[in-house]
């Protein structure tokens, strides 16, 4: 049976011209899908299975780093990038793949000839969850993300007539709405801290932007939780879960692409 491998990339010359250089480097090799981002790449993974995953590490939505962590074990994992120091320190590392865009000829076959000797030898699936959680740090600096001085401290919403300034070490959680976003907080003026509510208009995606990943993680793609807040996370039968809050009785959804945050659960 030939190998098989999927690529994903969010620029789709470059697709066709890593799936060119695959076909004269190795002929046999079966490229059973291409992927235009992270969230694609894991949903095309799930349904074809391949043996090698060719990742790019700046895709939208769901990064290269990501897409990996949820394939785990699952198949041999190649980063495709075009920023040398995520691919020195893959490297350095020696526990992953990876090919420097424009791809050469002389780079693929020795990425080529590794890929078929781990396969030959019958060797696992190389994953190092510290490794990605390094590469995402430093894509996450490399996208602009704000030093901790900057991140956002205070959240103002309209609740009446009037303003509030919610800190933000007492969000819940945040849940796009519509053309809103849902601020689930504490009431830091009430003594219990009783849950309230307030909707903002600064999308979702830019909030997370702003935010410390260290004590905030987006677990659906409408919903970005303070894991401080958490009191449970209930695993389902499909590859999804729930989260049960410290404070307040609904549950928000974890969606398959996030699970990973959950792995050791």
């Amino acid at each position: 049976m030939n190998p098989t491998a999927l690529i994903a990339d969010d620029e789709p010359l470059l697709r066709e011209l890593l799936e060119a250089r695959l076909a004269k480097a190795w002929p046999e090799l079966q490229i059973v899908a291409q992927a235009r981002n992270g969230r694609q790449a894991v949903e095309l993974f799930e349904q074809l299975k391949p043996q090698i995953c060719f990742l790019d590490v700046h895709m939208p939505g769901l990064s290269g780093v990501e897409a990996a962590r949820v394939i785990g074990r699952r198949a041999h994992l190649v980063f495709v990038t075009a920023y040398d120091q995520y691919a020195l320190e893959a490297f350095e590392h020696g526990v992953l793949d990876y090919l420097v865009k424009p791809v050469t000829p002389a780079r693929l076959a020795e990425t080529v000839q590794r890929l078929k000797d781990r396969m030959q030898a019958a060797q696992p699936a190389v994953h190092s969850e510290a490794l990605l959680q390094q590469l995402a740090q430093h894509l996450q600096r490399a996208q602009g993300a704000p030093a901790a001085t900057e991140r956002l401290r205070w959240v103002r919403a309209s609740v009446g007539q009037g303003l509030v300034m919610i800190p933000v070490e007492t969000i819940d959680y945040l849940k796009a709405d519509s053309k809103y976003t849902l601020v689930a907080y504490r009431d830091s003026n009430d003594p219990s801290g009783k849950p309230a509510e307030a909707l903002i208009r600064l999308p979702l995606k830019e909030l997370l932007a702003q935010l410390d990943p260290a004590e905030f993680a987006q677990v659906h793609r409408s919903v970005v939780v303070n894991l401080r807040a958490i009191r449970r996370v209930q695993r389902n039968d499909n590859e999804t879960a729930d989260i049960e809050l410290k404070s307040r009785s609904e549950r928000l959804p974890v969606s398959r692409s996030y699970l990973h945050l959950f792995r050791e659960m």
